[in-house]
């Protein structure tokens, strides 16, 4: 089928649930690396969402070779921040057009102005079509990013919201998302709840896809209320 054509779907591909946990017998310490995901847009753009570790860049070759692509076929590459298990595998994508850090946009040496107004509404399209967009959803840190893939394969709107969630568990249980660290609760309360309600689902920063229910959502928008 041709590129742009409308009977295709943005592909939204979770290559590798990511993991939070604390190391055994030891409070001080933990275990963590970020869900990994690819977007293949229907215009040909590759997008790959938050890299893992440094120690992970054979095994993002792998998955990555798992659906016929190699690091050279990746377009953009998008860090939801700039946290080590979330920027880890970048150096792999030597060939993508731009690297986005969280808010900070980039090629080489060269620094972009996306995202430069400031303004909280500022968006970035990262297809032809701009149906995959970047945004900023601070909160974890104030320069976190999200991607929202509309036209997806899975039927609806699909958010990849990095730390923003960090599973699905922490919409019940608000401690998951305090102890992973936040520089505003507030901000991060008000975006959650936005991202719940402009998306079907979730792809967070330490655990496997979910779709967003409407009880999902009640309890998003009480939170930010109460906040």
């Amino acid at each position: 089928m041709a590129l742009n054509d409308p009977t295709l779907r943005n592909q939204v591909i979770v290559l590798q649930d990511g993991y939070s946990r604390q190391e055994d017998g030891d409070e001080s310490t933990m275990r963590a690396n970020c869900t990994c995901t690819l977007v293949r847009c229907r215009d040909g753009t590759n997008v790959i969402v938050d890299t893992m570790t440094a120690w992970d860049g054979e095994h993002l070759r792998s998955l990555l070779g798992e659906h016929g692509l190699g690091v050279e076929d990746i377009q953009v590459v998008v860090c939801s921040h700039g946290h080590s298990d979330h920027i880890g595998s970048n150096y792999l994508f030597q060939k993508a057009r731009m690297h986005l850090v969280g808010a900070c946009a980039s090629h080489r040496d060269l620094y972009m102005n996306h995202f430069g107004s400031g303004e909280q509404n500022e968006e970035l399209a990262l297809d032809s079509n701009a149906e995959v967009i970047v945004r900023r959803s601070p909160g974890h840190t104030l320069s976190c990013v999200s991607v929202i893939v509309d036209n997806s394969q899975l039927g609806g709107r699909v958010g990849i919201t990095g730390d923003l969630f960090e599973r699905s568990e922490d919409i019940d249980d608000e401690s998951i998302w305090k102890d992973a660290g936040s520089e505003s609760e507030k901000l991060q309360r008000a975006e959650r709840n936005k991202m719940a309600h402009i998306c079907d689902f979730i792809v967070p920063g330490h655990g496997p896809l979910f779709p967003v229910t409407p009880s999902m959502r009640s309890k998003l928008k009480e939170d930010a209320s109460s906040a």
